[in-house]
């Protein structure tokens, strides 16, 4: 536990933080799957609107530096993948 009076606070915003970046990974998870579930199901209007969601989520991730840009484009082009896939 810190002692001084700065790092007590720093202890505390960067608990804020924390609970923050994980809500905004997990959105960014449910969007992939929501992706993923629509695609296997075999809808691809579904698909497509979920991958536009995931999409902006994938990318806010990035600009908030929560995952890395070369995640975020081998995410994108599975996602496209998947949603090619469907006839």
């Amino acid at each position: 536990m810190p002692n001084i009076k700065s790092a007590k606070k720093r202890v505390k915003t960067d608990a804020v933080k924390k609970d923050r970046n994980r809500e905004k990974v997990a959105a960014m998870r449910t969007a992939i799957k929501n992706v993923k579930l629509a695609a296997k199901n075999g809808d691809k209007k579904l698909a497509e609107e979920q991958l536009s969601l995931a999409n902006k989520k994938i990318d806010k991730a990035v600009k908030h530096g929560l995952i890395k840009k070369n995640k975020a484009a081998r995410d994108k082009s599975k996602l496209n993948k998947a949603i090619n896939s469907i006839k």
